[in-house]
């Protein structure tokens, strides 16, 4: 979407252009970061504003982390990444927000070492005990990095952390280009989450491009990650694509609707009530 509408105008587009659904993104930047400094009236309005208009906000793609990462060398950013992280969770737990993603990063901007890895498991730990308090589930996108660029790399701090507020929110798109590097199998990496992928993003990559593509001009394999995640239970899907600030934006998300609703469809088709 354009930058500069309002959640009210979001939400509006959103259900004018055929989701139902909008997924809240706190990324990096001073702005989106500063929506977790929101008053709770604040976020209660917001909460009235998309039950009044039918789209629901249940997941939060939480990417400030890159910039804050639970791992970084600086204990003052670890510091504040802790606090991004209960922030996210208490604006979740009064929005309704079931899911938040976290970023599959130790570090981003450093250099990744022993103590990167160290301390990303000790405050995703704390992390995980604050958002159980809360009823709050914590899932990791698959990145574009080395560090968890699959589901099994996810999985080995799932498994780690053992709670059931902590799992998997794999992003397709990225996860083929992980296979492509790796020469592995997508689907076998898919399976390796079982019972612990709670959504999914469905997005458009290509060897190393990771962004700002069109559905249906990569390599993203829809039809067979998209069948096996519904055999696994798996019923969140999110479209995740940009505005490049040229195009009719109606015209692309109604159109990335289509695309994605007739994929989801051909594998929900009389298996929901």
């Amino acid at each position: 979407m354009p930058p500069g509408l309002s959640f009210k105008e979001m939400l509006q587009m959103t259900s004018r252009c055929g989701f139902d659904r909008l997924e809240i993104s706190v990324d990096e930047s001073d702005g989106r970061l500063a929506r977790l400094d929101w008053s709770q009236s604040r976020i209660r309005e917001l909460g009235s504003i998309s039950n009044d208009i039918g789209i629901p906000i249940k997941t939060m793609c939480l990417s400030g982390h890159r910039r804050f990462p639970f791992g970084s060398h600086d204990p003052k950013i670890r510091e504040r990444s802790v606090d991004i992280m209960k922030k996210a969770i208490e604006f979740s737990a009064v929005l309704g927000v079931a899911i938040i993603q976290l970023a599959g990063y130790d570090v981003y901007y450093e250099d990744d070492d022993e103590s990167t890895r160290r301390y990303f498991e000790e405050n995703l730990a704390l992390a995980t005990n604050y958002a159980a308090r809360s009823g709050v589930i914590l899932a990791f996108e698959t990145m574009e990095t080395a560090f968890m660029d699959t589901v099994a790399k996810a999985m080995k701090y799932v498994h780690k952390i053992g709670s059931p507020y902590l799992g998997v929110y794999p992003d397709i798109g990225n996860l083929k280009n992980a296979a492509v590097v790796y020469g592995s199998d997508l689907l076998e990496d898919i399976q390796s989450g079982k019972g612990h992928i709670f959504a999914a993003h469905l997005k458009e990559t290509q060897p190393g491009v990771y962004r700002d593509m069109h559905f249906g001009e990569g390599h993203t394999e829809y039809d067979a990650c998209i069948q096996l995640l519904w055999d696994m239970g798996v019923r969140m899907y999110t479209g995740e694509f940009w505005y490049d600030g040229k195009s009719d934006p109606e015209v692309i998300i109604s159109g990335a609707s289509k695309f994605l609703r007739k994929k989801i469809q051909k594998f929900a088709q009389d298996k929901l009530e």
